[in-house]
């Protein structure tokens, strides 16, 4: 049943009221730079905030062997983080409502050069209506936004109807071995909601990623005589155009993918790292490529794997020498599906009235090009995987900011939604 006005409007309110504190709140886990590995102290402190909140608590860490085991699962590699997933679980009195996951992740993307940053990259600086800093938009302002969301219910004395799980996991930036070790816990709902920084819509359609290493060897000699060697880091170069002709050619079969064919681009190849060499006068033995691709829904990472190390394979034929030293396909991370969120879900219709109410506007969808752990209830669970979160510039880059006053109608939104869909009841004394 549709929440009566009266109620929408104490909701409202009662956010608002608690903002203050929620910005205060999200400006403590930007304060932590919890980079991949690094991320343990955030966990606790989230665990301890939860906790104190009187939800009940789970705290476990990822199953290498069982991840392994499951198609959704991504490599491992030396530096996967092993900081434990928390889960704080709110139960009703009696179950009338359907049941509800929040999820965000903690882990944030290493920072870049500090001189290009205004302010020191993990300092959440408010700047008016913006705040700054590593992971303030992705997604540290989302996972406040969990918590308060439900705070912002307990002010007026009400709570869900319903078993909520809200959950913090890492490794969201680089495999989403995270998410899926919820599930594989046995963490399951009606309906997730995950507030990433979307720009106030809700995420239609989602690429997956591939991670993946190129290696390569070359013939090391005295520049004085490089004509006899083979650098490898030249050859590199050439690796790189013919993994172009790659993307090229899955870019030009965006017509054949709903949600796609109007993109400019929808498939990404990013070249994010390059290291090779050892020694400036002499001519480099060894040079290592690391990517990150994008793929349609639909399309198994596994294929798309095959295809990239045949297509590198096929190449190093053709190069004289590469193709008696031919490179080494080494995947090294994600290697996560894409999904498509079905439309007239109940779930997406009350998410869109619950930000009508508190935006003002429609709620529109779209696609998104990068990776989303919403894939793992979409794919896995099979429930409403629903997207949503607050306006953002810069994530990934410098000078990362999340606008206050989005993020303010993002969790009355949230507030709203969770009354709606778990329904409520009164606050246990």
């Amino acid at each position: 049943m549709p929440l009566d006005p009266d109620l929408k409007d104490r909701i409202l309110k009662s956010v608002a009221e608690g903002f203050d504190d929620q910005i205060a709140f999200t400006q403590q886990l930007v304060a932590m730079p919890s980079l991949r590995g690094h991320e343990h102290p955030i966990q606790d402190f989230v665990f301890n905030q939860l906790k104190s909140r009187g939800y009940a608590m789970d705290r476990f860490a990822m199953d290498r062997e069982a991840i392994a085991a499951h198609p959704g699962g991504s490599h491992w590699s030396e530096q996967h983080s092993d900081a434990p997933i928390i889960v704080g679980i709110h139960r009703p009195r009696k179950e009338t409502g359907h049941s509800l996951i929040l999820q965000s992740h903690l882990d944030v993307v290493p920072e870049g050069l500090h001189d290009m940053w205004r302010d020191p990259p993990f300092s959440g600086r408010i700047d008016g209506d913006w705040m700054y800093g590593r992971g303030a938009a992705d997604m540290k302002a989302g996972a406040a936004a969990n918590i308060f969301a439900l705070d912002a219910l307990r002010r007026i004395g009400l709570q869900p109807a319903a078993t909520v799980y809200v959950q913090s996991v890492v490794e969201e930036e680089s495999t989403g071995n995270g998410a899926l070790q919820t599930w594989l816990q046995g963490y399951t709902a009606d309906a997730v909601l995950i507030p990433e920084p979307e720009d106030e819509k809700l995420v239609r359609a989602n690429t997956g990623v591939l991670w993946f290493q190129v290696r390569l060897r070359g013939m090391p000699v005295h520049v004085r005589e490089m004509g006899e060697g083979a650098n490898a880091i030249d050859t590199a170069y050439r690796v790189i155009a013919a993994l172009r002709e790659i993307e090229a050619d899955w870019n030009s079969e965006k017509g054949e993918h709903p949600h796609f064919e109007n993109e400019v681009h929808p498939i990404n190849l990013n070249i994010g790292k390059i290291e090779g060499g050892d020694w400036a006068s002499s001519v480099p033995s060894w040079c290592n490529i690391d990517c990150r691709v994008s793929i349609y829904p639909g399309r198994s990472a596994a294929d798309a794997a095959r295809e990239i190390t045949e297509r590198i394979a096929a190449f190093a034929q053709s190069d004289r020498f590469l193709a008696n030293n031919p490179p080494e396909v080494v995947f090294n991370g994600f290697h996560a599906e894409g999904y498509v969120l079905e439309p007239g879900s109940d779930a997406e219709v009350v998410l869109a009235g619950a930000h009508e109410t508190a935006c003002g506007r429609p709620l529109e969808t779209f696609m998104t090009a990068g990776y989303l752990d919403t894939r793992v209830y979409a794919l896995y669970n099979r429930i409403p995987a629903l997207c949503y979160g607050p306006v953002s510039r810069n994530i990934h880059g410098v000078d990362e900011c999340v606008s206050l006053p989005s993020l303010r109608r993002i969790t009355q939104a949230m507030a709203l939604f969770i009354a709606d869909w778990c329904g409520t009841e009164a606050v246990q004394a």
